[in-house]
């Protein structure tokens, strides 16, 4: 089994919040999250959600695959097995299947959905489309008003334009090819709709 490494998130959100010049109180302000929040995650004290991570790449003008992104960027990219860069949180594991080529278009993520996880009362907007595939067990994505059970071997093929989010509410976790395309051109590709919280 491949190892895995914990990519430091919060180390990449506090270098890019200073290179942009913000404080933590501008970035809470940009985000909608707290202070005390923000400087637990850059030190290494909490771990964020995906809806923080949205937020946060929203607010420094990112992509999300930016905190998986190794410091050079090449025309090829490989990446063995043994150095799989994953984050874990709250019951949700990403694992970058490709990042760091210069101007990117795809951003290849495997997903593995814990029993019970859910970003349902958060759905998520950005630009370009999104696909997913399920490998394993079984997960319910919301499309704007539609509804889809994904099970093993299911493909999902959408305009991430519109609000979209999932949840695994079965007792067995779901593991999920997602690809997104980037569109460099445009800033704050993320953008988080709330419903609750």
């Amino acid at each position: 089994m491949a190892e895995t490494v914990e990519p430091n998130v919060g180390r990449a959100i506090k270098r890019i919040r200073s290179e942009r010049g913000f404080s933590l109180r501008n970035l809470s302000e940009k985000c909608n999250l707290s202070i005390n929040a923000i400087s637990k995650i850059e030190r290494g004290m909490a771990s964020p959600t995906v809806s923080s991570l949205h937020q946060i790449a929203s607010a420094l003008d990112i992509h999300i695959s930016d905190f998986f992104r190794q410091e050079i960027s090449e025309y090829a990219v490989f990446v063995k097995a043994q150095a799989s860069t994953v984050l874990r949180s709250n019951g949700l594991t990403i694992e970058s299947l490709g990042s760091g080529l210069p101007n990117q278009q795809l951003e290849p993520f495997k997903m593995i959905v814990a029993p019970g996880n859910s970003e349902m009362t958060e759905p998520v907007t950005h630009a370009g489309e999104e696909y997913i595939y399920c490998l394993t067990g079984k997960v319910e994505y919301v499309v704007g008003e539609k509804k889809f059970l994904l099970e093993a071997g299911d493909r999902l093929l959408f305009k991430a334009t519109q609000p979209h989010c999932w949840c695994n509410r079965w007792e067995e976790p779901a593991e999920l090819i997602l690809v997104m395309e980037t569109d460099r051109d445009t800033p704050l590709p993320y953008q988080l709709h709330k419903h609750g919280h």
